[in-house]
């Protein structure tokens, strides 16, 4: 087995549960926990939600699950205080000046739906999660080699292509297997998202489980439940899900994913880090006997595939929509980067409360921004008009509007660069300097700080990878090399029905030469696009060769570096 492995045959991870709340209720530093448990508690500490900064030693990351984005105002309330008192930064980094743009006390929504908070100290956990406990919340499988957040489309149950609500089934399978010992020590993280949606928002095509709308005819009366995809995944090996040929009932769904969870602790790979997530057991068993086995682990007998039921792709809820019901509306708020004050976060709930109707909620999407739902067409324009709205508003840019960003160097082990700030930054430089075509509404500009795609590059128009970058390579005398953060740059990639992993265009290219490229790319994409045409399908229609000659026009130095380890 490898390292991990030892680390969690040693001791059940959710044990550290226990461990958390010892730990602070001595007061341990990071040192005396590596003393008393080893250095695999800091794995093992991943399935309380809780990641080590990287380089701030004593402060933790805190991941917040929100099983399908759904938050109801009274908990948004307590995950912006929360923020607001515990995730703060000492003076000796900034205080409330840790961050240019952003101080601290923040919160980073995720393109899984979950909430993260930072500068979080072992003593506080337990609090936090009294506070969590009383309002429905958990951080417990956040992170680590088991089920984490179950995602799905934040308008469930009041959207129009929507070909019924799946949020029940959502919280089902989450609520079976947090805590579920059986399944808390899988050979790697174990990603799911369900959908009711005809225009797949939740993204099955790039998760472990992803189940989509379908329907069967029985005795002449429709049944609906779900197709379903496996083995889909980004990272290093980037795979689109294969489809199985399963119908699930909504019943079924959680005694279905058990059989996948099932299939996965037995014949997944528990020796080599590097290829163990289930994509790579689909891709070397193949799609048909891969279901054969979970067919052999499931206690219910499953039928075919049915209708599909999926349409197309949505990536984002941005913007005033009329709900189901015709006199309500849900608003998508756009959050740059995915970061936003406690406070104001908090004040978002509050403001859902306020003008909305007893149903209200607050909807995490996996773009980063959020909704808030059941507001009368009466109360919308109260609504924007709020204090925490003035920097969020529904009407941005293309390119505000598709900015995703990881957490990047300022906090995470593997980041290269830092991209928060620089994703927010280059958003509103880039709205501002190109004009991009009026019925162009979104440009997906995703970042990520390493590999590890956390910011789910592969499937953007523009993909970010981090990297840091030597220039000046022609120089014969290597002293004179600078050493400066960039990243490889990826054009062409989208999910839907013609979904394609974007292709890494330009590689090592210093984060100053980016700006220029993107401006004389988007010059050619104007003059030379058909009607309608999307800048994702420009950049494949133009290929590769073209991409690069037109970026290396710029007054930058597009193609002068190379990898730093190179």
């Amino acid at each position: 087995m490898n390292t991990v492995e030892r680390w969690k045959q040693e001791k059940h991870p959710l044990d550290v549960i226990e461990d958390v709340r010892e730990y602070a209720e001595e007061g341990l530093s990071f040192d005396e926990i590596e003393e008393r448990a080893g250095d695999g508690e800091w794995e093992r500490l991943k399935w309380a939600g809780m990641y080590s900064h990287g380089v701030q030693d004593g402060y933790f990351m805190m991941r917040t699950k929100v099983p399908g984005g759904y938050l109801t105002p009274e908990q948004g309330v307590v995950v912006g205080k929360v923020a607001d008192e515990f995730a703060t930064a000492p003076e000796e980094y900034g205080g409330d000046q840790q961050n240019d743009l952003w101080g601290d006390a923040y919160v980073d929504i995720t393109t899984r739906q979950d909430f993260q908070e930072h500068w979080i100290e072992v003593e506080d956990v337990p609090e936090i999660w009294n506070r969590y406990d009383d309002v429905g919340l958990t951080t417990i499988q956040g992170c680590g080699d088991s089920a984490r957040n179950v995602l799905g489309c934040p308008a469930a149950g009041l959207d129009h292509h929507e070909a019924f609500d799946a949020q029940p089934v959502i919280d089902a399978v989450s609520d079976f297997f947090t805590e579920n010992r059986e399944y808390g020590n899988l050979p790697r993280k174990f990603k799911i998202t369900i959908t009711g949606c005809r225009e797949d928002c939740a993204q099955s095509q790039i998760n472990d489980v992803g189940m989509t709308p379908a329907r069967r005819e029985v005795d002449g009366q429709y049944q609906y439940g779900f197709h379903v995809r496996v083995g889909g995944g980004l990272s290093d090996g980037p795979r689109m899900g294969s489809e199985l040929d399963v119908f699930v009932p909504p019943e079924d769904a959680v005694e279905f994913t058990r059989a996948v969870a099932q299939t996965f602790k037995e014949l997944g790979n528990r020796f080599n880090r590097g290829v163990c997530r289930m994509r790579y057991l689909v891709q070397q068993m193949g799609p048909e006997k891969f279901e054969e086995a979970v067919r052999d682990r499931c206690q219910v007998d499953l039928d075919t595939r049915g209708e599909d039921l999926t349409e197309g792709y949505t990536g984002d809820h941005v913007g005033v929509h009329k709900q189901r019901d015709e006199d309500l509306r849900y608003v998508g708020f756009n959050v740059v980067a995915g970061r936003m004050g406690g406070d104001e976060f908090a004040e978002a709930a509050r403001a859902a409360e306020k003008h909305g109707t007893e149903d209200a909620s607050l909807r995490l999407a996996t773009d980063q921004n959020f909704l808030i739902t059941h507001i009368p067409e009466e109360n919308v324009e109260d609504l924007l008009a709020e204090p925490f709205a003035e920097n969020y508003q529904p009407d941005p840019g293309p390119f505000a509007r598709g900015a995703v960003g990881c957490t990047g160097s300022e906090f995470c082990n593997y980041g290269i660069i830092e991209t928060k700030n620089r994703v927010k930054r280059w958003a509103r430089e880039l709205d501002d300097r190109i004009d991009t075509p009026d019925d162009l509404e979104v440009v997906r500009m995703h970042m990520s700080g390493c590999s590890a795609s956390c910011a789910q590059p592969q499937i953007a128009d523009i993909g970010f990878r981090g990297e840091t970058v030597k220039t000046d390579v022609d120089d014969e005398d290597d002293e004179n090399d600078e050493i400066v953060e960039g990243m490889d740059f990826g054009l062409g990639g989208s999910l839907g029905a013609d979904n394609e992993f974007l292709d890494w265009v330009e590689h090592a290219v210093p984060a100053t030469a980016v700006i220029p490229a993107l401006e004389k790319l988007f010059t050619a994409y104007t003059d030379e696009r058909e009607e309608g045409e999307r800048f994702y399908e420009w950049c494949r229609r133009a290929g590769n060769d073209e991409l690069r000659a037109v970026m290396q026009q710029a007054d930058a130095n597009v193609s002068g570096g190379v990898a730093a380890d190179d």
